[in-house]
């Protein structure tokens, strides 16, 4: 992954990367992350690194089915009984597995919006969720994925001060630490040992 998104050919093209872009900062924040620094929540929020990851994997999941229109009725109830639980790594949950299934669920993603002809296809609004407008029948698809770098981006933001609280490691030390940038004078790649 550059720094940088490459140049995109279109619009569908140019979102996909954008989101693609967001996800794999979240992942470079847990490059080199142990299970249990993955839990931990070492600022003033109670957000891990770990559970930044379910967060995100299962948000985006449920985007992807309100496009393809697969979602289930939603059950305001567990959905928001469960909404704290979205945000943790459980004890039992490993963080490669967690790394896994986002991987799984950003190309599902990807397979959902080859199958859109038109990124203005609308998207139903779901009634009812607290966190949905009342007064919108539908979104765009173009709209969801745009919705999707802002979720995505705020989440690596918190990711990077999470992490730098972990162990000082900054995003740009650790994407040249994953993908073996040389040292040079400005950028020295992460490695364990600098804690």
């Amino acid at each position: 992954m550059p720094g940088q998104v490459p140049p995109v050919t279109d619009e569908r093209d140019g979102l996909l990367r954008y989101v693609a872009m967001q996800r794999d900062l979240v992942r470079t924040a847990a490059f080199g992350l142990t299970d249990e620094q993955a839990r931990l929540a070492p600022t003033a929020s109670a957000l891990t690194i770990g559970g930044l990851i379910k967060h995100l994997a299962s948000t985006e999941t449920r985007w992807a089915d309100m496009i393809a229109q697969t979602q289930q009725d939603t059950d305001i109830e567990s959905a928001t009984a469960d909404y704290g639980a979205d945000f943790r790594m459980g004890e039992g949950e490993k963080l490669d597995t967690l790394l896994e299934r986002y991987t799984e669920v950003a190309a599902r993603t990807e397979s959902v919006i080859a199958g859109v002809a038109d990124l203005g296809q609308p998207v139903p609004v779901p009634k009812g969720v607290p966190w949905f407008p009342d007064d919108v029948d539908a979104w765009s698809v173009r709209w969801v994925l745009l919705h999707l770098i802002e979720e995505i981006a705020r989440h690596a933001g918190h990711a990077d001060i999470i992490r730098e609280s972990i162990d000082g490691a900054t995003a740009y030390e650790l994407m040249a630490a994953a993908e073996g940038w040389p040292a040079t004078d400005w950028l020295t790649p992460w490695s364990g040992d600098q804690v």
